[in-house]
């Protein structure tokens, strides 16, 4: 039963707002349904990773438009990932992101290639909102998409983008988030950088950023460890872009011969969206309510709060008819919720008392 994953990134989120530390929740949730559609937040801890085949890693803008019934997704055996660096970084970051590139060749039998670099520096600038999400400027975007378009018509199916940051992110909100409290600074800045790319190529691509070393931290919390142990953050980006889905548009869908509607999974095959209650307010979210598509809210603290009372929803918990709507307390009652309607159980048949059935 395919079901949607989602955490957003650059909000705080106490699972999935750190160093890929809602992989595990992935993995509960790819066992419990059997096929995962999620996002590189999701997946993506820097130097760790981890490859599920009932995990398909598509991007942020790229699930809006599954959901919207504009892209379907095909699973492939691999991709070929082409690389984009930044102009802007330092000849040892440089010589850093392409020893990560073969050590992934060599160690892991990614098929990496060709390698591109900007004409101009990006310039990447970083912002936050007034709700103290993470957001961000790219000022030469033009070099990004002509670096991207060089990439694909020489043979990348997928691209992994790296671009110079800036070290000073502001020694409180850093300190803030490598201790566990705050929200990624970056995070917001990398979906801003993936969307576009995929917007304009519509092949998967996924961000990394890069960075000067950071001084040991004796107060770390777990969840950031991951961002710690190297030089880069690019072997899970890799990974992840390595067995991407192929975003088939419904244009072209109708041009190929070749591919039959067995080998894709479509919006009409989605089970479920698993979402945090205070980030409901997506394109992706609203599609599925839009569609009936049951979707499970989880007690998932962040900085946002648009949940189901905003949304006017709060009275459609749990009813069967015009919305399909769950609240749990964690990522385990949501894994059971999937096992459930995976299995076609009635989910009120599951609680106690049960009630008598209506009479109309």
């Amino acid at each position: 039963m395919p079901t949607l994953f989602l955490i957003p990134t650059g909000i705080g989120c106490d699972v999935g707002g750190f160093a890929g530390d809602a992989i595990p929740f992935a993995r509960l949730l790819a066992a419990a349904s059997g096929c995962l559609i999620t996002h590189p937040n999701v997946m993506n801890g820097a130097s760790l990773f981890w490859s599920d085949e009932r995990i398909q890693y598509v991007e942020g803008y790229a699930i809006d438009r599954y959901v919207c019934g504009e892209f379907l997704l095909r699973p492939v055996r691999k991709q070929t990932i082409g690389i984009l660096l930044d102009a802007g970084l330092e000849s040892d970051l440089r010589e850093r992101h392409l020893q990560a590139v073969d050590g992934c060749r060599a160690t892991l039998g990614l098929d990496i290639g060709p390698v591109v670099t900007t004409d101009v520096p990006l310039e990447i600038s970083l912002r936050t909102s007034s709700s103290g999400a993470s957001w961000g400027e790219i000022s030469n975007l033009a070099s990004l998409f002509r670096a991207g378009d060089h990439l694909k018509s020489n043979g990348a199916t997928a691209i992994a983008i790296v671009t110079r940051f800036p070290d000073d992110l502001g020694s409180h909100t850093l300190d803030a988030y490598r201790q566990g409290r705050g929200v990624d600074l970056i995070g917001g800045t990398e979906a801003v950088i993936s969307h576009l790319l995929v917007r304009h190529l519509a092949i998967p691509c996924a961000h990394s950023p890069a960075l000067a070393p950071l001084a040991i931290e004796d107060n770390l919390d777990p969840r950031a460890a991951g961002e710690e142990l190297g030089y880069t953050f690019l072997p899970c980006v890799l990974v992840g872009l390595s067995r991407a889905p192929d975003l088939i548009s419904k244009v072209v869908l109708e041009q190929m011969s070749n591919i039959s509607q067995r080998d894709l999974i479509g919006i009409e095959n989605l089970g479920a969206l698993v979402a945090p209650k205070g980030a409901l307010g997506g394109e992706a979210v609203l599609g599925c309510i839009e569609r009936n598509i049951p979707l499970i809210v989880v007690s998932n603290s962040g900085i946002l709060k648009v949940d189901l009372e905003s949304l006017g929803l709060k009275s459609q918990l749990g009813k069967t008819g015009s919305k399909n709507i769950f609240s749990v307390n964690n990522y385990v009652e949501a894994a059971g919720l999937i096992m459930a309607l995976r299995e076609g159980l009635a989910i009120n048949s599951l609680k106690r008392p049960i009630k008598k059935v209506d009479h109309i």
